[in-house]
């Protein structure tokens, strides 16, 4: 069940340039929030109405915690990165549909993360019973969340620049690696996510995705994150997905790009 409620800053601290980790006190959605989805922050500045959409990267059900990942992108963001220990902040959560995965148990299963992507694979990792190859994909040399993934399966790292890891994207570095798997979760940015797609479709891998659009509403009513879909959307009988609604997870044949 999703609630809104004011959660207790517990710490802040900056991975790297630009990117911020925050863990939040939050018991009662700790105890319902899955791998996969993701809260609406909501900024004190009034002039600023709509959330930020970011996604848990991990779960503390029995401290009752939340810690999210996010990089500053704008004005919003900003006010998020001046938070500290002790402060208050409005969250809506948890939201959305997470990873399924009860479906790679026993597999061997690729975790795919690019940039902002990699946060939800930390939480998903850590709670899959499966083979895990971990691939995640950066810009440069300023990674953040590796020592996270390393102790929850085995990782390749790719980078935009070659800085570190495989240069190129993360399906180079899965295949300079040769790795094999049955099945693909990933979160990303669109053309990575539309490039994993045809990969697991040319592979016959059963693949799902986390789409990373805007959100407003972040519970279907805005319909100011569709996506396109393969079926018609049952709330408005068109070819759309409501990402904050639907989704944020897809296995891959349910959305087109």
């Amino acid at each position: 069940m999703k609630r809104k409620e004011w959660c207790t800053v517990i710490s802040q601290d900056e991975l790297t340039s630009g990117i911020y980790s925050m863990w939040l006190e939050a018991k009662d959605m700790a105890s319902e929030a899955q791998a996969g989805q993701f809260l609406s922050v909501y900024c004190n500045d009034g002039a600023r109405l709509l959330p930020r959409p970011i996604s848990l990267c991990e779960i503390d059900k029995e401290k009752g915690l939340l810690r999210i990942v996010y990089r500053v992108a704008g004005k919003g963001t900003y006010e998020l990165s001046e938070l500290q220990a002790g402060d208050r902040v409005s969250v809506l959560g948890p939201l959305g549909n997470g990873f399924p995965l009860t479906k790679a148990e026993g597999r061997t299963v690729f975790l795919i993360g690019g940039g902002i992507g990699i946060p939800p694979m930390v939480e998903t990792a850590k709670q899959l019973n499966a083979e895990k190859k971990i691939i995640a994909g950066y810009r440069d040399r300023n990674l953040f969340l590796t020592e996270e993934l390393e102790n929850a399966g085995e990782i390749y790292i790719s980078t935009e620049d070659g800085s570190k890891g495989t240069k190129g994207t993360v399906l180079d570095a899965v295949r300079l690696e040769g790795l094999k798997g049955d099945i693909i979760f990933a979160c990303g940015p669109t053309p990575m996510l539309r490039a994993i797609k045809a990969y697991a479709a040319e592979h016959e891998m059963e693949c799902y995705l986390s789409l990373e659009e805007r959100m407003a509403c972040g519970i279907g009513a805005c319909l100011a994150c569709v996506c396109q879909s393969r079926d018609v959307d049952s709330h408005a009988h068109i070819h759309n997905k409501r990402i904050c609604k639907d989704g944020p997870v897809f296995e891959a044949s349910e959305v087109e790009f």
